[in-house]
């Protein structure tokens, strides 16, 4: 069995990230009624890795982007930097938070089927490593464990290219139906 090398993951990511950037052609935004209107969660997502919808504003302040999305899951990459940083000298925590709540609502948002909304009722994150500028990229993915006709939870991992945790994170979601 042949193992992949830090060095090719970190290319397998970046080439990643920019068949992403090359496909996101609209600002930073959000995504009108018409853009999300009869589509599962799943779609939704679909359609903003595909440039049809606007990317988040929050995934510019916080340089990270989402980079793929499947049923029950969803993947987002980072790249930490010393504009990140706290006065410490490292990564603040609340990068870490964001990075993997985005990864963890987006998963249970894959989730929903048209007409249906989540909003987050507990939000829980572990950091188990530092971060600085000196790793290049991040992932957080997120993976849905139950999913419930009222309340759904996920998962997440934030992990670099070498394999190394960073931090792992859960959440417990409220599903609703959205107004006609």
């Amino acid at each position: 069995m042949t193992s992949v090398s830090p060095d090719d993951v970190l290319a397998q990511w970046r080439a990643d990230e920019a068949a992403v950037r090359a496909r996101q052609h609209l600002q930073p935004g959000v995504a009108s009624p018409a853009q999300l209107a009869g589509k599962t969660g799943l779609q939704q997502m679909q359609a903003l890795l595909a440039g049809e919808a606007p990317r988040a504003p929050i995934s510019e302040t916080m340089d990270f982007l989402l980079v793929a999305v499947d049923d029950g899951l969803s993947v987002f990459q980072g790249q930490p930097q010393v504009k990140h940083y706290n006065p410490l000298g490292g990564v603040h925590g609340g990068w870490f938070a964001t990075l993997l709540d985005s990864a963890l609502g987006c998963a249970v948002h894959t989730t929903l089927p048209v007409g249906r909304g989540y909003t987050t009722l507990e939000f829980k994150v572990n950091l188990v490593r530092g971060l600085n500028d000196r790793v290049p990229l991040v992932r957080a993915t997120g993976r849905v464990v139950h999913r419930g006709r009222q309340v759904t939870t996920a998962e997440a991992d934030l992990v670099g290219h070498d394999g190394k945790l960073y931090a792992h994170a859960s959440t417990t979601c409220l599903l609703f139906d959205l107004p006609a």
